[in-house]
Parts: C-alpha cells; structure tokens; sequence
C-alpha cells in the first residue's frame, strides 16, 4: 500500500526571517527583530523588555556574531554599554521589520506549537465587505 500523505512541512519562519533580514540590509536600512520574551528559552536583557516583548536591532554594525539558524536566533550585542550575548528560539520571533519605513513581516503568535507553516485558513464570509489590511510594529 502506498501512503499518499504529504510529509509535515518544517516552519517556514526561520527562511522568511533570513530572507526579509538580507532585503532590509541590502536596501540599506536597519533590520529589527521583534521577540516574544516572556517564551520559555529566551535569553534577551530584562531591563529592555516592555509588556513581555522585545525589539533588538539586529543591524551589521549593531551586533557580532549574528546566527540566523532554522531553530535559534544569536548574537552580541551592547546594552546601556554592557556587553550581553543574547539567544531565542525562532517561534519567538514576532517580527522583522526595517525601522526606517516599517516594511516587513509579522509573524502569527504561536499557541498550541503550531508554527503558522501550515496550509492557510480559507477567507471567512464575514468580512463585511473589508478588505485585509496589515499595522506596522514599531
């Protein structure tokens, strides 16, 4: 018997957040990185921390070291003058964005270990006749 199932996909996330970080430096800007800090497993300065978030610049000239792995996120970086290596899992990656225009990507909050690879939801009928729209992080 042959066994038609597709085999489960790997996140998507962690090839977007590569992708979107090379576009941003390429046009010249300063990428950031918006990080969950309140996920288990997340090493980022607590005092920088607001309402269990996290914004990091993760520019060339910001940062040493920086590894963009398919399951963590790494690098040096100074906070308030203090050397600090900072580490998190990539599910934690809220979004990446350039801070000059906004442009970039949010990433869905994950629940229940879904890592928003899967296929879409189809559209909901009630949408009142809106069209969707997307909010800039900053």
């Amino acid at each position: 018997m042959v066994d038609n199932a597709t085999p489960p996909m790997t996140s998507s996330r962690p090839y977007l957040i590569r992708a979107l970080y090379q576009w941003i430096v390429d046009n010249g800007l300063t990428p950031h990185l918006l990080v969950d800090a309140s996920m288990p497993d997340v090493n980022v300065p607590s005092q920088h921390v607001s309402d269990g978030k996290i914004v990091l610049n993760v520019h060339p000239n910001s940062v040493r070291e920086l590894s963009l792995e398919n399951d963590w996120i790494s690098f040096s970086a100074r906070f308030s003058g203090a050397p600090y290596k900072v580490i998190f899992p990539v599910r934690a990656t809220l979004a990446i964005y350039a801070r000059e225009n906004g442009q970039g990507m949010v990433f869905p909050e994950e629940g229940n270990g879904d890592d928003g690879g899967g296929p879409p939801s189809p559209p909901s009928s009630d949408t009142g006749g809106r069209k969707p729209s997307l909010r800039v992080v900053k």
